[in-house]
């Protein structure tokens, strides 16, 4: 198996939004108590580490993703003590835990920033990112925040603006200055020094700008799809507000921190330059892991949507690990998002069973659709602000389904804040649990199985060149080879014998497949595992 200091190769990582996952207080909000509560949920299911999304204070006006104090939990969650619990209880079931860490940017309420707009000449002056008016009293240059609008924000007291790449309320701290730098260093090892064994790195390509504030250029490749069109901010090639090469230098630092205390960095990456991007952030001494969009705002995903992706962002042994990611509390979930009405067991095994680590939404082991929240109930600012051309994140973020009979299906004794579809309270994880065709059954039997296999964990992986739509390769560790075959359609496909031949037929996985007249049959979802001599 692989090495207990490089358990992250082929992790299964569980992604946790604590404000839907678990409520034990009887505020309708989930917390971190209800998390280690339901820790035994996730480690049957198979997973290796939880990532949780931030739980710090919060003023919650992006829901934790605007930071008042870095080093204490929100009230809303729960307290220190109740973490040093999780981190515990975790640690016995022999889970992981990765922490949320948001160092772009802080909330507007943070000390740091009071200080900072206070005036031109405190100490914490260049804390954030600051930029005189154009003549015309315009702001500086044509950066757009991701949630609307101008990237930058006047503020009178200091007759300046400032950078905002997200909401108004979220500053961005600058990087430039290594004053921040080692303000945010302190933060990661005060919690790296109470146990965590990582961090997943919000937006870690937004942590340097262009210090001369060039224009960016228009984008002549938009990305299209659902997920993209409804926003101008994709209308720009992002290469001066984010991704700068100044960044690779800050990764290196915070991963010799980590190195000293065995912990782990999984890197968020923004569309633009995504795949450049992450040859450079997983290069050796940089980012353990990250991944990016390719997947999460798909809404077709065929076997040369994959060879492609795999070949650009590499595979061989001495490249970097992606961690490839089909749903996560940003995107709308895959079942209702991809073309054919569903996420297919066999593509999400597909990418499990590949080079690289698997996040795991919350909730995509039940096969979860979109909900469809009502804009009375929105609370997302970046719904609110596109409705209805778009309807914003919550539609992925409504409380998990924990059985039929109990109120609110177990999340909560009160109302939630976010309503549970009835459609979602159908496809509860306890009915689920006994039903061993359902989703969650299928996928536990998958990712338990899969535990027992090192070379789908760390080992190489050379692609097979097969017709659409079935995606091969073959993993290898030392003297095992196991061909791994998906069937990427939406109907039964005949699968002639690949150059290595089929091998010998490995059970246990729960995928479907026969085999008949020298070739293997995948039904609709199916795939086929068979050792190779």
């Amino acid at each position: 198996m692989t090495s207990n200091d490089a358990w992250w190769r082929g992790a299964v990582i569980y992604h946790v939004y604590p404000r839907s996952f678990q409520d034990t207080s009887g505020d309708g909000i989930g917390d971190l108590n209800g998390i280690t509560q339901r820790l035994g949920h996730i480690a049957e299911l198979g997973a290796d580490a939880v990532w949780i999304s931030p739980f710090v204070r919060s003023p919650m006006r992006d829901f934790g993703y605007d930071v008042l104090d870095y080093c204490d939990v929100d009230p809303m969650f729960g307290t220190l003590e109740d973490f040093h619990r999780l981190l515990d209880t975790a640690h016995k079931r022999d889970l992981k835990v990765l922490m949320d860490q948001v160092l772009s940017h802080t909330s507007s309420d943070h000390p740091w920033f009071l200080e900072s707009r206070a005036s031109r000449d405190n100490a914490k002056a260049d804390w954030y990112v600051w930029a005189d008016p154009r003549p015309d009293g315009s702001p500086p240059n044509n950066w757009l925040s991701v949630f609307g609008g101008s990237a930058w924000q006047w503020e009178p007291r200091r007759s300046q603006y400032y950078l905002h790449n997200f909401l108004r309320e979220q500053p961005d701290l600058n990087f430039h200055n290594p004053s921040v730098r080692a303000a945010v260093l302190d933060v990661c090892r005060f919690w790296l020094e109470m146990g965590v064994d990582g961090f997943r790195l919000d937006v870690c390509a937004f942590y340097f700008h262009d210090p001369e504030l060039k224009d960016n250029p228009p984008n002549p490749n938009r990305p299209s799809g659902k997920s993209f069109m409804f926003n101008p901010y994709s209308m720009q090639r992002h290469v001066n507000d984010i991704g700068q090469p100044e960044n690779l230098a800050f990764l290196e630092e915070l991963r010799g921190l980590c190195d000293a205390y065995s912990a782990v960095l999984l890197g968020e990456l923004h569309e633009t330059d995504a795949e450049k991007l992450h040859r450079e952030y997983t290069a050796p001494g940089r980012l353990h892991l990250a991944y990016g969009y390719w997947l999460l705002g798909a809404e077709e995903i065929g076997a040369g949507d994959l060879y492609g992706l795999v070949r650009a962002l590499g595979h061989e042994a001495h490249e970097g690990w992606p961690a490839w990611a089909l749903e996560n509390h940003d995107f709308m979930r895959a079942p209702s998002r991809l073309a054919d009405g569903e996420a297919p067991m066999a593509l999400t095994a597909a990418l499990i069973s590949m080079r690289g680590a698997f996040c795991f939404y919350q909730g995509a082991e039940l096969g979860l659709p979109e909900a469809n929240v009502p804009f009375e109930r929105l609370a997302d600012p970046y719904g609110r602000e596109f409705y209805p051309a778009y309807p914003g994140r919550d539609g992925s973020r409504t409380p998990i389904p924990w059985n039929a009979d109990a109120p609110h299906s177990g999340f909560s004794e009160v109302e939630p804040w976010l309503p549970i579809p009835a459609e979602h309270r159908a496809l509860n994880a306890e009915d689920q649990g006994r039903l061993a065709g359902s989703v969650l059954a299928r996928m536990r039997r998958f990712l338990n199985w899969r535990r027992t296999r090192p070379e789908l964990r760390d080992g190489n992986m050379d692609m097979l060149d097969l017709p659409e739509p079935v995606f091969g390769f073959v993993r290898a560790r030392e003297e095992d080879r196991l061909l791994c075959l998906f069937n990427l359609g939406d109907g039964p496909v005949d699968v002639d014998p690949p150059q290595t031949g089929f091998g010998t037929p490995v059970e246990g996985h729960g995928l479907d497949w026969a085999s008949h007249a020298g070739r293997v049959r995948l039904p609709r979802g199916g795939g086929y595992f068979g050792e190779l001599a």
